[in-house]
Parts: C-alpha cells; structure tokens; sequence
C-alpha cells in the first residue's frame, strides 16, 4: 500500500538529522494539527512560526507569498501626522482639477487620461503632504518618478499651489503656443517642474533602481552626501509587464538600496481590461518581489473590512480573496449587493454565515470603495514602514479602484482608460461626492470650472506650509549649473600628433583620451565610464587598477589575477561602472549621470561605451528618454561599422545605427576616421556640454577595432572637423585636362578612399580629392537650420554646399553604413551625387571579403568613381568594364 504522506526528495535530505525522533515528533504534532482542525489551521501555525523564526533570526528562507490582507493591520499603523479633514478637501479639489482639465482639453480632441489618478490621489497626496523631500532643503530632495498617465492630477496640485495658473490649465497638451502642459512627465518640455519622464512603460523603474544606485555611487565617491535622498518611483500593475520594469530587482536587492520606494498603484486594471483576469497580478508580484530580495508591503483593503475579518474565524474568507480572480473581483465592483451575496459570499456555507451578520451597506462598502489605496492612513502607515526598513529596498502594493470618485459610469469600467470627459451632470454627481462648493451657475456657459479655495485659504495654506516643512514645492527641477574648467590641452595633444608607425585603432584613442582626461585635476573624478561587461573587448582593462570599479561592498575576495599589473580590482569608491550583460541597465546608469547636474546640482561626464550594434538598436527608447531628460555626455560605439567586425555575423554588424540616432533632435552624431579627430570632437564636445553656454545635448561617436597608423593633424581643419567635412589630401593631376572627382569618406572607410585615389590616378589617369566626412548628421543638421533661415527671409548658405562650392567633377560618398547615412546632404551638394555603402545584413567574412560582398572595397569604390565620370561623359564606358574585370569583379 502507498503512504498517503510519501516524502518527495528535498534538498534537507542531503543534511544530516542529528535528532530523527525529534523530528518525527514535529512532524506527528503537525499531522494531529490537520486532522483536528484542518489544513489550514496547520499551515497558519507553520507560517506563525517561520515569523518567529525570523524575529528571533533564524536564518530560514521566506515564504514568496502572503495571504491576501494588508501586511500593516489596523491595530498597528502609527499616528497620522497631519489634518486628515484638511487634506481630505486639498485632495478633493485635486481630483475635481485634475478631471476637469481633461474633460475642458477634450473639446479640442488634445484627450488626456482621468481614471488613473483618480485611482492613485491619495497615493499621491499622502507623500507630498508628508514624505517627499523638496530641493530646498538639506541635499538634493527625493526623486520622484510619476506614473505618465497620472500627470494630470500633479498639474492640479501644482494649480492649487500656485504654480500653476487656469490659462496653463486649458492649454494641457498644446504646447505649441509656448504656454502649455506636456501630457505626460517631459522635462524638455517643461523643464522647471518635471525630473523624469516616465510614460514610455518599462522604463521608469528600470532608471529609478539605477538612480537610486548612482545616488549611493555620488555618496561613496565623496561627491555630494545624498543619504538624505530617497527614490519614489510610482508605478502601474500592468505596467509590469515590461520586461525592463522587473529588469534590475535584484540589482536594487543585492546593493542593498533601502533609499529606493516603489509604489505600485494595483487597480488590476491596464487599458483594454483586467491586468491578470484569471490570476492575482498582487499576489504575483510579491513573488516576484520578495523572490528578488525586496521587502514587501501590501495595503489592499481599508478599514471598512476590518469587521469582516475579524467576523473570519475560520479562515474562510482569507480563503476566498485568495482564489478569486481580479477580473471577479472587478465584476463585484460593478454589481449590485445580491450578487456579491451570491456570488462571493454564497460560495461557502461558512461565508453564508458570516455574510448574514452585514449589512447590505456594509458590503457594499467593502467592495464599492473600501481600497488600501484610497485611505490616507493606510498609505501613511505603509511609508512610514518603507522608510523605517533597512537593507532592501520596499515595493508597497496598494491597491484601488481606476476611476475612484468618477462615478458608477467610470469606475471599474474595461474602458475607463480611454474615457477622456465626464459630462455636466457627472461633475455635478462628483461635486456632491467630494463635497466641494461649486455651484451650479458656475456651469452656465457648458463647461466645467476649474475650482480653487483662494489664494489665502486654509486648504492652500496647510499645503505649502507642509511642503515648505520638506524642503519646498516638488516636483521641481532645478539647474544650478556651474561651467566645468577645460580639461589641460595635454591629453588632446597625444592624439594631435599622431601615432607615428604604430598602429592603433580609433577605440583605442578614445580610450587613452579619456584615460588621460581622468587624470585632470580639476574634472578627472566627475567623469564616469560606463561599460556592459565589455571592456576588455575596448582596451579598457588598464583603467581597472587606476580607476576601480564601483562596488559599495568593495572588493570582499583576492582577484584571480591579483598579481598581474591590470587586475580586477573593486572599490567602494570605484570609478568605472561595469554592469554586467546589460545595454538597458548601463543606459539606466548613463541617464542618472548625465543628468545629475540637475538632479543633484554635481556636474558628471559620463561615457557610455558599448558594441555600436546593440547600443542604439537594442535601447534607443532611453536614447528618446535621455533627449527629454535634458542629459549630456559622450555614448559611443565600438566595433562601429557593417565591416569592422570580423567573424561576428548578421546580428553583430551595425550599419545603421547612425540612421537611428539622426532621428533624435539631441543626439550630436560622429563617425571620426583619425585620431585627432576624436580628440577634436571630445574637446569641443565638453566645451558645449559643459562649458559657461551649456547646451541640453549628448554626443554619440562611433569608434573602430580596425588597428590603422593614425596621421598628425593637419592644420586649419578644426573647423570642418567640427562642422562635419574638411578635405584632408588634395589629389595631384597627371595632366591638365585629367578628370577629377571628390571623394567622400567617414570612419574606416576613409582608408578604402585614400588607396582609391592612389589606384585611381596610377591605373586611370583620374584625380580624386580626399574629403574626410566626421559627421553626416551635423551637415544635415546645419542645412535645415539654412532651409529654415532662407523661410525667414535670411541668406545662409549650409555648410557643406560652401565646402564644396567649386570642387570639380562630381561627388562619391563612402562609409561603411548603408547609403542613406551620407545620402543625408545629397540635396544640398550642388555637384553630381553617388554613395557607396553597406545596405542589407551583415555577414561572417575577412574584413576584405565582406568589402568586397558589399561593393565599398578600394577597388569597388575606384569602379563606382569611373562609372559616374562615363555617365558625364567625361571618361569612355569602355574603362568601367576594363576596370571590374582588371580588379576581379
């Protein structure tokens, strides 16, 4: 016969029991426990003891999911330190703005979003009026990370302040005047109140975990003290669905970022229906958070349910919260209290029971309304308790209704996200539910008012004298930029000059640059290098002993390679950020630096080097969220090019990724072929991020593995270095009438063009000029701002049309990106045009062959130079197809 209680193999199987008889008795009072009072008595003393264990610390593993109750109860949250009847009226004219706003924009089809902060005000209000740090204060304030969709109701606040006045109200989400509200969180849009944009999803907690950490990095360098400030990231369930949004948890785990708060607004609700209509997304993510180390604390029912559970004495109830869908849950929301009876309480003969001793208002309550999330004293109690932790950081799940107050024809609804206006007599219903005294002639001309208490009221008072308690208005950004002093002209000079007969690749230089630049006096320490696990793949080893890599536990164990001169050495005060095996993760990093010269009013260069094909491509939305974040510093990418990297294939070689980032407004793009270039390029970079005239802009260059002997400057091409076009080798003419041709080239392929020329005047007779092209994107750049000028009645001429203005014969284009990178400038090149490039998928080859596959070789470029001469007639046809067959084509 089987045993009914057959053990499967457990991992305790492999410790040794020092006491068996022990340990059966354990086991036989467990087993009298469940037959005598059932399971679930037995598995709520287990739990009561694993609590004990712990309390008394015991090292035990913890349970990933607790049952379906607020893990604050009643009994012990701490006294509300505030006027709950005053911020109850402060919060009613929130919601009442916040809606109207929206409801007054739809008259212009701008739409906008009402439920979402009609579900998260007290989550919200509970932290301005008592938890988050302003900027005039001690240290730099919190870092606030607000849901996108709940903007409206931050743009009613700052209304109610008086921050904000009726005329900016009405022109939310038309910007265009020069006088509007953003939809969502953009900082470039609206740069004195937002820090952070949050709305593309994902993204907002994957760079609030690594603010959070380049917080402690700033504090552990001895840079600016930050341990006053604390990271509030809110955020919604369904949002957590993003892969990024649950990216780096047990990164905030393991560095222990205890200043870190989530706040997941849990209205089970996304934008078409229910966030997990089969399941329990609160339940979920406490697994999913407690698994990666966090701790957790769940705020899911007001106090309304109190006398519910304590009416539970069997346990039945917790029993069916813990099995009821959210899509259920949602439905009881929207049905009358007979279904409720039916449905949730009838499923049970002990609910039955309890469910006669309430009444219908009672239940009603509890399932219409009473949310952890709408009660002003459960958010309280839950962060305080989140501050009062150490050594992990919180996630606070609270949950509420989406649409709360907004009326039976909002709340709960599948569609709530997409309803942008309420209707007259709704307002008026709303009104009467928030108390708010608003009359009724105030609607006479059709629209809904905005309300205010007046400037001197007691509700505007009590709010900015809390506010001023913390340091002043929040969110707000503010700039307080001090010019960094230029580097010494030292390190530049090494790449000016040249690298003689050795060989060195253009990786290589930027490295040794900014090497060099670490080592200044007055910037070196505010530079931040930035690596995803690559950078012994860009030379960067030699910089692991100087510099360190940040680690705020330091370096706990010996290094394998100890004893050689570039070990790897980790330091608390490390330098370097070396993330592991994620571009998003380092992204994350490179924003919280870029921008803390706002965020924390320290000016940080950091430098972002990564494989140029997984760089744009894999992250460019944190490229569009750095743009709007108003973030400076130098990303770069390595391995650029369709060409350069050998061996790798289709998914290695990036062709492209200056297309990418042409499309974003502040993104300066350049492909240097030289050394001196890159230094060029670095220097003046610094001077336009940094300097006395700092612009909001960042750099991306693209960096190459191919080792070449890298030339001296040549004089007088700063300029066109910087503009994007100089020539750099002027050809010879064979003879007087000899055609001649301009030759365009950037980054590697400046080599395939220089042994063109040569091949072009040796075996054919045609002079070529040599034009070195640093930056397609910037000629671009500077040829619309022209157009744009000439609309405006002014002469200008663009840049690369003076440049040039003259040259004979007609233009190639080379790179080793696809065409439409150089093809860029092709309408403002007055002479005739052709580019070469690597359209289409990488491959595995020799460097050779792979030029040879994509037509941008030296001798594919000298074919493309003498067909476009026979096409002008300047050359027989006959030498085209003499030269494809001479070169093996």
């Amino acid at each position: 016969m089987t045993d009914p209680v057959a053990k499967l193999p457990s991992e305790l199987d492999q410790l040794p029991d020092r006491d068996p008889e022990e340990t059966a008795e354990w086991a036989a009072s467990l087993d009298a426990v469940t037959k005598a009072a059932g399971p679930h008595r037995a598995a709520y003393l287990m739990r009561r003891s694993l609590q004990h264990a712990e309390g008394a610390g015991i090292a035990l593993p913890k349970l990933l999911e607790t049952d379906y109750v607020n893990t604050i109860p009643t009994s012990a949250e701490p006294a509300f330190d505030g006027d709950l009847e005053m911020e109850s009226k402060i919060t009613a004219w929130n919601r009442w703005n916040a809606a109207a706003m929206v409801t007054r924009g739809a008259r212009y089809g701008v739409g906008g979003h009402i439920a979402t902060f009609a579900s998260a005000a007290w989550l919200y209000e509970t932290g301005f009026n008592h938890f988050f740090r302003g900027k005039e204060g001690d240290g730099s304030g919190d870092q606030l990370y607000i849901q996108g969709h709940a903007s409206p109701g931050i743009y009613a606040r700052a209304f109610l302040d008086g921050r904000l006045s009726e005329q900016q109200l009405d022109n939310f989400r038309q910007e265009s005047g020069g006088d509007g509200l953003p939809s969502y969180p953009h900082p470039r849009r609206l740069p004195w109140l937002w820090e952070f944009p949050t709305v593309s999803m994902g993204l907002g907690p994957l760079s609030a975990i690594y603010q959070a950490r380049f917080n402690r990095y700033l504090t552990n360098r001895k840079i600016k003290d930050t341990s006053n400030s604390h990271v509030w990231a809110f955020l919604g369930d369904g949002e957590m669905d993003e892969p990024e949004s649950t990216a780096a948890l047990a990164l905030a785990a393991r560095e222990q970022l205890d200043n870190l708060t989530f706040v997941i607004n849990c209205n089970l609700q996304r934008l078409d229906g229910p966030v997990r209509a089969n399941f329990r997304v609160v339940q979920e993510l406490e697994g999913a958070f407690r698994g990666a180390g966090w701790n957790v604390v769940k705020t899911l029912w007001g106090n309304a349910w109190d006398e519910l559970f304590q009416l539970d004495t069997t346990g039945a109830l917790i029993r069916r919260l813990r099995e009821v869908p959210d899509a259920q849950f949602q439905t009881y929301a929207t049905r009358d209290v007979a279904y409720i009876r039916e449905h949730f309480f009838g499923t049970d003969p002990a609910l039955v029971e309890l469910a006669k001793l309430l009444s219908d208002a009672k239940i009603g309550e509890c399932f219409y309304s009473s949310r952890g999330g709408h009660e002003a004293r459960k958010v309280y109690a839950a962060y305080r308790a989140a501050l009062a932790h150490k050594g992990a950081p919180t996630v606070i799940l609270a949950q509420t209704v989406k649409g709360y107050t907004l009326g039976k024809g909002f709340e709960s609804k599948n569609a709530n996200h997409q309803m942008k206006k309420l209707s007259i007599d709704e307002f008026k219903g709303m009104r009467e539910l928030l108390g708010l005294p608003i009359p009724d002639s105030a609607f006479e001309d059709g629209l809904v008012p905005y309300g205010h208490p007046g400037a001197d009221s007691p509700e505007v008072r009590y709010l900015q004298e809390r506010r001023a308690a913390l340091g002043g208005p929040a969110p707000a950004r503010r700039v307080h930029a001090v010019a960094l002093p230029e580097p010494e002209e030292r390190a530049f000079k090494a790449l000016y000059k040249g690298s003689g007969k050795q060989e060195m690749a253009t990786t290589m230089a930027f490295v040794r640059l900014v090497k060099d630049l670490m080592r200044d006096k007055e910037t070196g320490r505010r530079w931040v290098p930035i690596v995803p696990d690559e950078a012994r793949t860009f030379g960067m080893e030699s910089l692991f002993p100087s510099a360190g890599i940040y680690s705020p536990l330091g370096q706990t164990y010996e290094p394998v390679d100890r004893d050689q001169l570039m070990y790897y050495k980790e330091a608390k005060d490390g330098q370097i950020l070396n993330e592991g095996i994620t571009e998003a993760g380092a992204m994350a990093d490179f924003i919280a630096a870029a921008s803390s010269y706002a965020t924390h009013g320290e000016t940080m260069i950091p430098f972002y080097i990564f494989y140029s094909m997984f760089g744009w491509q894999r992250t460019g939305d944190q490229m569009w969220q750095l743009a709007d974040q108003l973030g400076k510093g130098f990303i770069v990418g390595a391995t650029a090019g369709r060409t350069t990297l050998t061996g790798e294939g289709l998914q290695h070689a990036d062709g492209h990724s200056h297309l990418i980032a042409s499309t974003n407004p502040a993104s300066l793009n350049y492909d240097p072929a030289f050394a001196y270039e890159i230094a060029v390029i670095v220097k003046d970079g610094l001077r336009r991020m940094y300097g006395p005239e700092a612009e909001d802009v960042f750099y991306y260059l693209t960096v190459y593995n191919e080792p070449k002997q890298q030339p001296a400057m040549p004089e007088g091409v700063e300029e066109g270095i910087v503009k994007g076009l100089y020539r750099f080798k002027e050809g010879t003419p064979s003879a007087a009438d000899a055609p001649r041709i301009q030759l365009l080239g950037s980054g590697t392929a400046i080599h395939w063009v220089l042994e063109a020329q040569e091949l072009l005047a040796a075996d054919w007779g045609v002079t070529a000029d040599v034009w070195s092209a640093t930056s397609w994107g910037e000629l671009r750049r500077d040829a619309l701002e022209s157009d744009e000028a000439l609309l405006r009645g002014e002469e200008r001429v663009p840049y690369v049309t003076q440049a040039l203005s003259g040259a004979a014969g007609p233009v190639l284009a080379v790179s080793d990106w696809m065409r439409a990178v150089p093809d860029q400038i092709s309408q403002w090149v007055e002479q005739d045009w052709s580019s070469l490039g690597t359209d289409g998928f990488g491959l595995s080859d020799t460097r050779e062959g792979a030029r040879r596959h994509f037509g941008v070789d030296p001798q594919s470029v000298v074919v493309a130079a003498l067909a476009q001469l026979a096409r002008r007639g300047e050359i027989p046809v006959s030498k085209v197809k003499e030269a494809r067959e001479k070169y093996g084509m």
